[in-house]
């Protein structure tokens, strides 16, 4: 842990060469590669030491503290662009929670988030430009260029307006898909989407010139509080469907399941993998069939995921943390409603989350937790994953419940993720929870879900930054390895393969270069290797909202999930996707 903590110290630019030198003269070890925790265990004496510099590490103030703030009421503040009142829920420490106004977005506002006082490289007309190696900022005056045909026009506020052609996948009144039933159709009509801003040429680091109706499940498949649920009249204040929510289960399921045989595997062990099955780019499911057996050898498939995620050993959706986490929120929002505060969703993780699933901060708030520490203060105690990905992989539900309120959803899921992250990392759940609201209320083409999420993000943020990376790096390279190699170049020597910010900017490059379609979605975001299980589960999330139905997802994916999840959280093993989606739909309608 203090190698990981030595590492966020770096990035952070905290001053921490003293307590470096004291840990590695003690014997320490640096943070290993692939793995949260060191084997085998330290010695009693090296543990002793270790807390002792974990806390005096967190003394150390971080220069980027000021563009990087964990209250929300501060990230409001910091966000010129955040698009509406906050949904703040109780008040978890006594701070007020600021209420800016403004629009959320929808369809008639899809704007892209801007730097709001950076320089332009500007040619004479005005018009920025950006290289092959490095993105260029843009002047509030400047038009923002966009790459390929993704021409902006900046107003007077600093807000891009993009305008292309291409049309988003809503879902006007299609009808309800239910199990292997599906014979839905999505009416397609409507175009637009949004640029986001620039990011600068440096990803790691900020800089002081940026800103930037299906039937209900049968009694045995629903827990108890379920079962207790009145029916819901209400209709949110934009409508989503059934069928919309299916999909976005189904995706979700999907990407999370071709990414798990690959997960901590080199970029260039993913590449080889799939090229020996002629898998490349990735369009169908990893197999071991026809793959020559050195290749294997030097390439093993996760040991704990190959026996339920190659094609020939599929059978169903397997247990996942990426899947487990949605269920939990919706048991959470079950039991509590959207007045949910952050204790009580500590209190049912002590109640229905086995401490074995959890991981990085998700396990040390746990531990936390155990030892009498309160929240938010278990993010922060020794917890050196902080502002890695664990939040952002939690952020689903709370998007999908608030169909065209990306603030409400942002804010609702900030609440989930101070429990074990702060900063960057809690960023990530605003921003995941924001983008798929968005798409939830039918409203956007993937663009401008992605710059939805962006307003919710402190534009000075290294998380704001590395999305805006991810956006144009993948609109100025037509080939998406080439995409993933300048992203590994600008990450993979600095952060840890399961950090939020490179796999942020990974996510962001996959959705963009996808354009929407299901398929190059899920499929880049595996490709690019890191969370490839994570990402490969965000992307087909919201890769399944935009297609509004399971019937616009491609059968070869859907059917070996055969409608069934494997889980242990209670009530809900072996549950159906139609049936998740009913209640997640009964969420969303919920005052």
């Amino acid at each position: 842990m203090v190698g990981h903590e030595l590492r966020q110290a770096a990035l952070d630019g905290r001053d921490a060469g003293e307590i470096e030198r004291r840990w590695y003269a003690a014997g320490g070890a640096p943070a290993p590669d692939r793995a949260g925790a060191s084997e085998p265990p330290a010695p009693a004496r090296l543990r002793a030491l270790a807390g002792q510099l974990l806390d005096e590490l967190a003394l150390l103030e971080s220069p980027l503290a000021a563009d990087e703030p964990t209250r929300l009421d501060q990230i409001i503040a910091a966000c010129p662009q955040w698009p509406g009142p906050a949904e703040t829920g109780p008040a978890e420490t006594g701070q007020a929670v600021a209420d800016r106004g403004g629009t959320a977005a929808t369809s008639r506002d899809r704007t892209a988030t801007a730097d709001q006082s950076s320089p332009a490289a500007a040619g004479r007309n005005g018009t920025a430009t950006a290289d092959r190696n490095g993105p260029t900022a843009t002047d509030r005056g400047s038009p923002t260029v966009t790459g390929q045909d993704r021409t902006a026009a900046t107003d007077q506020d600093g807000t891009a307006t993009a305008d292309r052609n291409g049309p988003t996948a809503t879902d006007r009144g299609s009808p309800t898909v239910t199990g292997q039933d599906r014979t839905a159709a999505t009416d397609q009509d409507g175009t637009t989407a949004a640029a986001p801003a620039q990011p600068p040429a440096d990803p790691h680091r900020t800089d002081t010139t940026h800103q930037g109706g299906t039937p209900g499940p049968g009694p045995s498949r629903l827990p108890a509080a379920a079962r207790a649920q009145p029916p819901l009249a209400r209709d949110p204040v934009v409508p989503t469907t059934p069928a919309r929510l299916h999909a976005a289960w189904l995706g979700r399921a999907v990407g999370c399941l071709l990414g798990k045989p690959v997960e901590k595997l080199p970029l260039a062990g993913i590449r080889a993998l799939a090229r020996a099955t002629g898998n490349w780019p990735l369009a169908t499911w990893f197999t071991a069939r026809g793959v020559p057996a050195e290749l294997l050898a030097a390439y093993p498939w996760n040991r704990r995921s190959a026996p339920t995620s190659l094609a020939e050993n599929i059978d169903g959706m397997p247990e996942d943390d990426d899947l487990n986490y949605p269920l939990l929120t919706l048991l959470l929002l079950q039991r509590h409603g959207r007045a949910f505060t952050t204790a009580d969703l500590a209190r049912l993780w002590l109640d229905e989350l086995p401490a074995g699933r959890t991981f990085t901060a998700e396990r040390i708030a746990y531990g936390n937790l155990l030892a009498g520490v309160e929240p938010p203060e278990t993010a922060r105690l020794r917890n050196p994953f902080r502002e890695w990905i664990g939040a952002q992989i939690r952020a689903d539900v709370h998007g999908w419940t608030h169909p065209g309120d990306p603030a409400g959803a942002a804010a609702q899921a900030h609440r989930d993720a101070v429990l074990t992250h702060t900063g960057n990392g809690v960023y990530g759940a605003m921003f995941t929870a924001a983008a798929l609201a968005v798409a939830a209320g039918g409203e956007s083409d993937v663009h401008g879900c992605l710059a939805a999420g962006l307003r919710v993000v402190p534009p000075r943020s290294r998380y704001a930054h590395a999305i805006r990376f991810g956006i144009e790096t993948a609109r100025t390279e037509g080939e998406f390895d080439a995409v993933v190699d300048r992203l590994h170049a600008a990450y993979g020597a600095t952060h840890h393969w399961v950090h939020v910010l490179p796999n942020a900017a990974l996510l962001a490059a996959a959705l963009t270069h996808a354009d929407g379609d299901f398929t190059r979605s899920v499929g880049n975001a595996v490709s690019g290797g890191w969370d490839t299980d994570s990402n490969g589960a965000t992307a087909g999330s919201l890769a399944g909202l935009l297609a509004g139905t399971p019937a616009a997802l491609p059968d070869h994916w859907t059917a070996p999930l055969k409608n069934r999840l494997a889980t242990s959280v209670p009530g809900y093993d072996q549950a159906g996707f139609d049936t998740l989606a009913a209640l997640t739909h009964q969420e969303a309608l919920r005052p």
